[in-house]
């Protein structure tokens, strides 16, 4: 009985254990899908806040920084909390603690002289684990503006110049420096730039000898003794200088009223010469190295550490104390390309609008188009471009114009003016005279220049007539327009001190239009639109100019600007307008959109008039009635007869997508020093070298700011793709197939490289942002324009290749450009030996034991239905930023293929005919990221497909030319292909379901996130917090089914078997 009773006790035993697991298992499942990740670390427990007491964030070395083959450990990262409201820092502080009741967060205390007044913003140390929970948290409170990084602003001097030395910026042998983004915005020494060539005018200057043998007074170049002699000094004119310091007891200032640290360094000196030489241009009073306005008030903000690393919030900081205090003047030598710093941005808003006329050089990445750095970009501030003393346009100086506004939209005029910028004479750290060169000495020049005006007007009037609005008005109506540059290298032209006097000697508040005249007839200076003319039919021609409002910090538009033409013909301009609703801080814009009517279409001549608008501001104090004025743009404009369709190529610039706030890598892996695609990729930036060719080859080019369904492809001969990086609707590519077999469209693809596993070694990991940046794409999105291609049978594949190659006898270099990997036959597909430096390439050649260069195709040349289709592999040989040589020549004889069917003996030749298609299998080709939240930068995925005010008048705000559109955002599409085997006029309706289904799942995460409050291309955990608890579940609850299985059936044997005996008894 004993043993039986064992045996009954030992058996349950052994099933309830299994049966206690499984349902541990089940329990232990359920608790993980009820657990969020992103609290993991979160106690709901009492709220212990603490108070860190820092001047500033420490800095962090480049050490620091983990390499690529490391995860950090995420440290604690400082965020900016912006209020909605001024108030103590410490009511700041007890709102937070109240409303936010977790862990992983501390106030951080900012010692400095702005910390007796109100403030707007306090910066709070959050716990890397906890990032994303308070970052929510915080911006979700009612008090709270928003939330964004501590954002660091890191300048490096550029001393004398040395062999294989340039200019240093945020990025050094493809390494990213410690500290936020930035372009080399300092000044270097005069022999840094002892040649040059002007990119506009084509002509080489040489700067070797020095002008009258012996530096240049400055000031006297201006007339500023003029000034002096009347007892305009700058008396009385509060100046704030943000930039390295200065010393107490400089003897070249008789008149430094206070200096402010603002880094965490304890130090007021300037170490570094940088600060002081900026202040001695300005009011300087030694012999040698006079500056404008020697008796200004000098207030020195030291806002960078001696190894030029600024924060955000010390910038805030700072500008609050400026407000604080009253400062008339601020110059500012400094800017990046990040125009979304959006703290900053609005911090300068701000300032402007508290009557701070603010100078700042428009940076020294010149010759290159598209450069301008902000501040000095926004139209609140006085932008300040670099000239020579034979009134040249410097090298070094940034062209515009301004990049905001694409693809939608175009640029705004930018410099305001330009100034002597080239050795100019200032002050050095200790005594004596140094000549430094840079966009960075402009700017204390015209900085000088605004507080010696400043005291032209009696201190009681001064603010009631002076404001950032009415100064501008007075330096670009007084500027004197130099006859070599354009309008985007030179603004309004070079600063006239005297003029300028005269203009606000006289002033009375008013509005006015910068530029005021748009003459298609003033080449070079209204490049690029003197460069090509009107016509019915084209794509609307955009001008994008300022309204400046000299009678308020606000301003309205009354009503609808107007066309006034000047004669009959006028009447041939239609003419659309979109502007500011609220002109505020003292500017707006006004963009003017104009197309030449139907009935224009053989008219050829000018057409001139006036455009025309209102702007009213509140009464000033005293007044009683508000303030008007009246706006007056002349337009002169040519127009000629309509080109044949053969001759108008579009461009698409929708497509496009560029730094900031993406991740876009260079187009060239040899650029190891600016890693970043922010040029704009516009025609009139980075491709107005492109532009000017296909003029001069007698094409006609317009821009494409919308999808593909916004342009009636029957009016061009060409549509051209380069360098693009977006995805594309489901629309647009089946209405490009549609255009190109049945309209006779022509295409042509310049490509660049694609390959996720170089993409992957690219990231990098920032020290501000204790986050990890990825790239979004590669130089191209070589998977969306395979899709785009698809229904022609070619694809691009994911190799680099670079070298040398020539055609018909021109050299052409390719440079990190990618391979074709599909073209049918009988298309013509030209092959070269290049070496393939991809990851996966650069692995073969190990293996292989020596560097191989193999044949690649790289160009393909196709007929398809009615058009004809022409792809590249590699556009920088069309981009004038880093080009190494130009492919203009190989546009060119493709163009007038695929527009005019114009074959090149060379380039269709018998030799290179396919008789058998070139093919890859699907799962080779190149595949989409999953890792990266492409929705956040994309103009498609997650978007609306809607023609913008960048296309024609009939179809804004539609979704285009016989689309049958029904409001669907963007998803991966399937399609039908060509047959590469029957030939190209061969089609079936063969969905590629697999591979939709694939490209669908990479885009299905559309969380937008918020600009500067998450992580830069943080990958996207899918399903992470659900998905491996929920396999566990299931398996669980498998187990614990099973062993009830097992259970019911010992138990029925059991029984059966108790059956048994009692019968045989």
């Amino acid at each position: 009985m004993a043993r039986h009773a064992f045996e009954l006790t030992m058996i349950p035993f052994r099933v309830i254990s299994k049966f206690h697991l499984s349902l541990l298992v089940v329990l232990f499942s359920i608790h993980l899908l009820h657990f969020k990740p992103s609290l993991d670390t979160i106690l709901f427990s009492p709220f212990q806040n603490r108070t860190v007491t820092l001047d500033a964030p420490a800095e962090r070395s480049e050490s620091s920084a983990p390499t690529n083959h490391q995860e950090p450990q995420i440290a604690r990262q400082n965020y900016i909390v912006r209020f909605r409201e001024y108030k103590r820092a410490e009511d700041h502080q007890n709102y937070l603690a109240e409303k936010v009741n977790l862990q992983g967060w501390e106030w951080v205390e900012r010692r400095n002289p702005a910390a007796k007044f109100p403030t707007d913003f306090g910066v709070v140390a959050i716990e890397g684990s906890v990032r994303a929970v308070l970052v929510e948290k915080f911006g979700k409170l009612e008090l709270v503006k928003d939330v964004s990084a501590d954002l660091t602003y890191e300048r490096r001097l550029l001393r004398k110049k040395r062999k294989n030395v340039g200019k240093v910026g945020a990025f050094v042998d493809g390494k990213k420096r410690p500290g936020k983004i930035f372009t080399a915005m300092s000044f270097s020494e005069e022999n840094n730039y002892a040649s040059a060539t002007a990119a506009t005018s084509n002509t080489s200057i040489s700067w070797k000898r020095h002008l009258l043998m012996q530096k240049s007074q400055v000031t006297s170049l201006f007339g500023a003794d003029v000034l002096w002699s009347k007892g305009y000094t700058g008396t009385k004119v509060k100046m704030a200088i943000f930039d390295t310091g200065i010393r107490a007891d400089h003897p070249h200032f008789r008149n430094i009223k206070e200096r402010t640290n603002w880094t965490n360094e304890d130090t007021l000196n300037d170490n570094l010469g940088h600060g002081t030489f900026v202040a001695g241009v300005i009011a300087g009073e030694d012999s040698e190295c006079l500056g404008f306005a020697p008796d200004t008030e000098i207030y020195a903000f030291r806002v960078f550490t001696d190894a030029q690393v600024s924060y955000t919030s010390w910038f805030l900081d700072a500008f609050n104390y400026a407000m604080a205090t009253n400062m008339d003047v601020l110059n500012l030598s400094i800017g990046g390309p990040d125009y979304l710093d959006l703290p900053f941005v609005e911090k300068v808003w701000e300032l402007t609008a508290n009557n701070i006329i603010m100078v700042s050089a428009i940076g020294n990445d010149g010759p290159l188009y598209g450069t301008l750095n902000n501040p000095a970009d926004q139209s609140d501030v006085i932008g300040v471009g670099g000239i020579d003393y034979n009134d040249h346009i410097a090298s070094f100086s940034s062209r515009g114009m301004s990049t905001w506004e694409i693809p939608h939209g175009y640029g705004r005029v930018k410099p305001d003016v330009v100034a002597y910028g080239r050795e100019i004479m200032g002050s050095k750290i200790s005594t004596g005279c140094k000549s430094l060169s840079g966009t960075s000495v402009a700017s204390p020049v015209v900085a000088g220049v605004v507080c010696l005006l400043v005291s032209v007007i009696p201190e009681g009037k001064r603010k009631d007539i002076l404001n950032p609005a009415s100064m501008k008005q007075a330096l670009v109506e007084g500027a004197a327009k130099l006859s070599g540059p354009h309008i985007y290298e030179q603004g309004a032209g070079r600063v006239d001190l005297l003029e300028s006097y005269e203009i606000l000697k006289s002033y009375q508040p008013r509005a006015t239009i910068f530029p005021s005249i748009l003459d298609y007839t003033d080449c070079p200076y209204s490049w690029p639109f003197c460069r090509q003319p009107l016509y019915a039919g084209a794509m609307p021609v955009i001008f994008n100019a300022t309204i400046l409002n000299g009678m308020g910090v606000i301003g309205y538009v009354e009503s609808p600007p107007t066309w006034h033409p000047s004669d009959e013909e006028g009447n041939l301009l239609s003419i659309r307008f979109t502007y500011s609703d609220v002109i505020w801080p003292w500017t707006g814009y006004l963009a003017i959109h104009m197309q030449i009517k139907e009935e224009g279409a053989q008219f050829s001549g000018v057409i001139e008039g006036n455009v025309s608008l209102t702007v009213y501001s509140p009464p000033a104090r005293g007044e009683k009635g508000r303030r008007s004025s009246a706006c007056v743009l002349h337009l002169k404009l040519k127009v000629v007869p309509t080109p044949p369709r053969s001759n108008r190529v579009l461009w698409d610039q929708f497509h496009n997508i560029k730094y900031p706030p993406g991740y876009i890598p260079r187009d060239s892996l040899d650029v190891r020093n600016d890693i970043l695609d922010w040029h704009g990729d516009h025609l009139h930036t980075n491709f107005h070298n492109m532009f000017n060719m296909l003029r001069d080859a007698g094409y006609y080019i317009e821009t494409l700011g919308s999808p593909f369904t916004c342009f009636d492809a029957s009016l061009y001969g060409t549509l051209l793709l380069v360098d693009l990086e977006d995805e594309y609707f489901f629309e647009e590519i089946e209405k490009l197939r549609d255009d190109i077999i049945n309209t006779g469209l022509g295409l042509i693809v310049f490509a660049d490289w694609y390959n996720v596993d170089t993409m992957v070694k690219m990231r990098f990991f920032d020290d501000n942002t204790r986050s990890w940046w990825t790239p979004v794409s590669g130089g191209s999105n070589i998977p969306a324009l395979n899709d785009l291609l698809a229904p022609f049978g070619i694809a691009f594949g994911d190799k680099i290749l670079n070298g040398d190659f020539s055609i018909d006898g021109e050299q052409f270099r390719y440079a990190s450009g990618t391979d074709i990997v599909r073209f049918p036959r009988g298309g013509y597909v030209h092959s070269f030996p290049f070496l393939d430096s991809s990851e996966s390439g650069a692995t073969q050649n190990v293996l292989s034991s020596g560097m191989i260069k193999a044949d690649s195709p790289i160009l393909g040349l196709l007929a398809v239905g009615g058009g004809r289709i022409a792809v590249y592999g590699d556009s920088n040989c069309l981009d004038s930023s880093h080009m190494v040589t130009n492919c203009y020549s190989l546009l060119k004889k493709i163009l007038d293929y695929t527009s005019k069917n114009i074959k090149d003996s060379v380039l269709f030749s018998d030799s290179v005919r396919l008789d058998k298609p070139l093919f890859l299998e699907e799962n080779q080709l190149p595949s989409r990221r999953t890792d990266v939240n492409f929705s956040f930068y994309s103009a498609v995925v997650g978007n609306q497909l809607i023609c913008r005010t960048d296309s024609r008048f009939e179809v804004w705000d539609t979704q285009g030319y016989g689309s049958q559109v029904k409001g669907r955002h963007r998803r991966l599409p399937g399609y039908s292909v060509i047959d590469l085997e029957r030939g190209l006029n061969y089609t079936t309706n063969n969905m590629n379901k697999s591979d939709d289904k694939n490209n669908d799942k990479s885009l299905q995460n559309n969380d937008l996130g918020v600009i500067y409050n998450d992580d830069i291309d943080n990958p996207v955990i899918v399903a992470s917090h659900w998905l491996v608890p929920a396999i566990v579940a299931v398996s669980g609850l498998l187990l614990l089914w099973s062993f009830w299985r097992i259970r019911q059936k010992r138990r029925r044997r059991r029984k059966g078997s108790g059956s048994g005996r009692f019968a045989n008894l």
